[in-house]
């Protein structure tokens, strides 16, 4: 099933005429404008991902609150990931280093869960929430590249994808837009990343329990990495579909 939906996505991005999907990055026609050469609401829908907002004009659905619950969730997560690095490399207690990332997975699911159901999404929410990802991801890899848990090339091309994502950033700001929306094969990738640099930490031990642990851990790792790629293409792809439908924004 997990494997149906991967394929259904990907087509729909490559491929949107040929799975009867409509173009998600077709012109989007503007009502009349509120303001010079402004459309009101400009937005970008792509199948599997968030809305992408066009930088001109702002998004009504957040706000500008930075004290929210959800926010003070990802700054813990934030706070805690020189703690898992200390831990992982230091006195190397790979126990209280997996309590750590059972925390970060706690609160990385409360505080979307909780900025819906309170109501407090905001705009410094929707940076944190991937930059806590992005630093988890990045602290592990470091930590187990270190520890020689993982070679070392699989710990440079996971922060690799993401240099690249950066770069098309640019291109989406020719276009008015001022970043990446997220889709479902970038959630799925980092879910199962995030799966495994657990498992692979506990399989660094002997054991059954360790053996299993390593076995799924690779599992999820070689999942993850793929998908993470993956993901990355379309992004790839996305935009390259934006920049030929979508007119070039004037400098003001």
């Amino acid at each position: 099933m997990f494997c149906c939906l991967v394929a259904t996505h990907s087509l729909s991005v490559l491929f949107p005429h040929a799975t009867a999907v409509p173009n998600p990055w077709s012109p989007v026609p503007c009502p009349a404008p509120a303001g010079p050469d402004r459309c009101p609401s400009l937005s970008v829908d792509i199948p599997g991902t968030n809305p992408l907002v066009s930088s001109g004009e702002e998004d009504d659905r957040v706000d500008e609150r930075i004290v929210t619950v959800p926010n003070a969730l990802s700054f813990v997560r934030l706070l805690l990931v020189p703690v898992f690095l200390w831990l992982v490399l230091g006195p190397e207690k790979d126990g209280l280093a997996l309590l750590v990332l059972m925390i970060s997975g706690v609160t990385d699911y409360l505080d979307g869960k909780l900025a819906r159901q309170l109501n407090q999404a905001s705009k410094i929410g929707a940076i944190l929430d991937p930059v806590a990802d992005r630093f988890y991801i990045l602290a592990v890899v470091i930590g187990l590249g270190f520890r020689d848990i993982i070679p070392w090339w699989l710990a440079v091309i996971l922060p690799l994808r993401d240099v690249f994502l950066f770069s098309l950033v640019p291109f989406l700001r020719t276009r008015g837009y001022s970043s990446l929306p997220v889709h479902f094969l970038g959630k799925a990738a980092t879910a199962s990343l995030l799966y495994a640099f657990p498992l692979l930490l506990l399989g660094d031990s002997t054991g059954t329990v360790a053996d299993l642990a390593n076995v799924f851990g690779w599992a999820f790792t070689i999942w993850g990495v793929a998908l993470y790629w993956w993901g990355g293409i379309l992004y790839a792809f996305q935009v390259r579909r934006l920049l030929t439908t979508t007119p070039r924004v004037a400098r003001a």
